[in-house]
């Protein structure tokens, strides 16, 4: 029993890690979005938290003819064809805001299939670790939110999507 809990938190844990979306402030009141991701993303869907979303195009998003929908501080982007994301990292949008942005929150990903993909921000100084993919999978859990929104929490998802 102790070897099913402790090889699930493993894999809980590894996958969280590596799908993560951050911020990168270009200085000019533009962001990108930058993403690692172990899966193809047909969907998503976020929040920029302290600031409005003026305009978001280009990134991986656009490159995949992906269309995008903004409103106040909501950011939402699939594809009308069934074209995906490839796994990996890179700029997932670029964003124009008003304000400065914080944070993301409310992050929604999905798959093909219309699955959620478990996704975090990441809220750690390094983001273009992330951008130009020389660490896939960034060793800095306490730099992670947890499902309830709590930097370096613990809570996860249990199997009836309820964060604990």
């Amino acid at each position: 029993m102790f070897k099913n809990i402790l090889f699930s938190m493993m894999f809980l844990v590894s996958s969280v890690l590596a799908n993560t979306l951050g911020l990168e402030d270009n200085g000019d009141g533009t962001w990108n979005v930058t993403y690692s991701s172990e899966e193809m993303i047909a969907g998503f869907q976020f929040n920029v938290d302290g600031a409005t979303v003026n305009s978001a195009s280009g990134g991986d998003s656009e490159a995949n003819s992906f269309m995008i929908s903004t409103g106040g501080s909501m950011v939402l982007g699939f594809s009308m064809t069934g074209l995906t994301i490839p796994s990996g990292c890179g700029t997932l949008i670029n964003l124009s805001l008003d304000g400065d942005a914080t944070g993301l929150s409310g992050i929604v990903v999905s798959d093909t299939f219309g699955n959620a993909i478990p996704f975090v921000y990441y809220v750690g100084d390094d983001t273009e670790l992330i951008a130009d993919c020389t660490d896939e999978y960034p060793d800095c859990a306490a730099n992670f939110e947890d499902c309830a929104g709590e930097c370096g929490g613990d809570a996860a998802l249990d199997d009836c999507d309820v964060c604990d």
